[in-house]
C-alpha cells in the first residue's frame, strides 16, 4: 500500500534536511522524483518564491517526467526572534519562501492534478499551532502552511486531491547544526542536549522518521485522509503543554 510505482513525485527543498529525506525514501518505493531546490546542483533548480521559476520547473518536470501525482512542499527557511527583533526584510524572506513558494507550487500542480487525481504534502511545523519562544516570522509562515493545506484540501475534495499537513518538532538537520555553530560556539554539544530533552521522548528527531510518515500520507495506504494536520514531535505538543 505505500509503494510509489510509477507515481512522479515533486520535492521541494529535496537537496537537503527533511526534503532530502522525503525524496530519497519515496525514490525507494519506486517513485520518480524530481528534486527542486535553489542550491546549485539540483535537478530541478528553482527560486519557490518565483512564480514564473516555478512555472517553468514543473513544465519541465511534466515534460521529462510526466505530470505529477505527489507534490511535498518542504523548502523553507527559518529564523529566530520576537517581533522586535525581526527586520521587514526578514519577515519578507520568510513569508516570500515559506508561504508564498507553498502558493507557487500548488497552484503549479493542481490545475494537472484537477482531472486525474493527486496528493499534496505541505511541512508545517509545531510553530503552527502552539507559541513558540522567538518564533515570531516563523510561526506566522508556518501557521498560513496549515491552513493553506485546509482550505485546498477542502476546495479540491471533489476532484481527488488529497492535501494533508505535517507538524514536526525538533529535527536534527544540517540547519540545527549552523545554528549551534553560530549561535553557541564552544557550546554546541551542551546545547545539542538541552534542546533534545525539551521533548518529553528525550531527542530530536531524525529526517528519515519524518520521510516514513510522509511515505505513508502520500500513498494509497492513505486514501482515505485529506485536510489533517500530523505532528511528529516525541510528544512535544501533547505531553508538554
Amino acid at each position: 500500500m505505500t509503494d510509489l510505482q510509477r507515481k512522479v513525485a515533486i520535492v521541494t527543498g529535496g537537496g537537503s534536511g527533511i526534503g532530502r529525506a522525503i525524496a530519497q525514501r519515496f525514490a525507494a518505493a519506486g517513485a520518480r522524483v524530481a528534486v527542486v531546490d535553489i542550491a546549485e546542483g539540483t535537478a530541478f533548480r528553482c527560486d519557490v518564491s518565483r512564480q514564473p521559476d516555478v512555472g517553468r520547473a514543473f513544465q519541465t518536470i511534466q515534460e521529462q517526467l510526466g505530470p505529477p501525482d505527489i507534490l511535498v512542499n518542504s523548502a523553507g527557511v527559518a529564523h529566530v526572534g520576537n517581533v522586535e527583533q525581526t527586520s521587514e526584510e526578514e519577515f519578507d524572506r520568510l513569508y516570500a519562501v515559506n508561504v508564498k513558494g507553498v502558493y507557487n507550487c500548488m497552484k503549479a500542480a493542481v490545475p494537472v492534478m484537477k482531472d486525474r487525481g493527486g496528493v499534496i504534502l505541505n511541512l508545517a511545523s509545531v510553530a503552527s499551532t502552539i507559541g513558540l519562544a522567538d518564533r515570531f516570522a516563523y510561526s506566522m509562515t508556518k501557521g498560513a502552511v496549515l491552513t493553506m493545506t485546509y482550505s485546498v484540501a477542502r476546495d479540491y475534495v471533489a476532484h481527488k486531491i488529497r492535501c494533508n499537513a505535517i507538524s514536526p518538532g525538533r529535527v536534527h538537520t544540517p540547519f540545527v547544526d549552523g545554528f549551534l555553530a553560530k549561535n553557541y560556539p564552544g557550546r554546541e554539544r551542551e546545547t545539542f542536549e538541552q534542546l533534545s530533552r525539551s521533548q518529553p521522548i528525550g531527542r530530536m528527531g531524525r529526517p528519515e522518521e519524518i520521510a516514513e510518515l510522509a511515505l505513508f500520507l502520500c500513498s494509497d495506504a492513505a486514501a482515505f485522509i485529506t485536510g489533517s494536520n500530523y505532528a511528529i514531535d516525541g510528544g512535544f505538543v501533547t505531553l508538554k503543554m
